[in-house]
């Protein structure tokens, strides 16, 4: 019994951050924003990848968007490597916004310097 109770005790514990990890709370996901930039960084990394992109916003300023990824494993039967993207690429994203407005988004899809995309097809998935 007291085995029994030590080890629902625990796997609640260690449950608990794995609830608070994977909140959209930040994000609009009714909204979807696309822009063209240059890849300034790529992490491969867990338990995010990520990507950040310099664009131009409306003044004509520099705008350094962080793209947040899946995990690498699940990047990877998708298709990614830790050489997708590099420095220098020029990409057009599709992402899910900050609600706050900041230049951070969710990643939905990707179209590469040579065409191709990687990602959900519809943003409305």
């Amino acid at each position: 019994m007291r085995s029994s109770s030590f080890l629902a005790a625990a796997s609640i514990v260690l449950a608990a951050p794995a609830f608070a990890h994977h909140s959209d709370a930040a994000l609009d996901m009714d909204a979807v924003v696309a822009f063209e930039g240059t890849v300034t960084e790529f992490a491969w990394r867990n338990p995010h990848a990520y990507f950040t992109v310099e664009t131009m916003d409306e003044r004509g300023e520099p705008v350094e968007w962080s793209i947040e990824l899946s995990a690498p494993v699940v990047l990877f039967r998708a298709g990614w490597t830790r050489s997708t993207v590099k420095p220098g690429d020029e990409v057009t994203v599709v992402a899910r916004p900050m609600r706050d407005g900041r230049p951070g988004a969710a990643y939905v899809n990707i179209t590469l310097p040579d065409g191709s995309r990687l990602g959900r097809v519809d943003p409305t998935d």
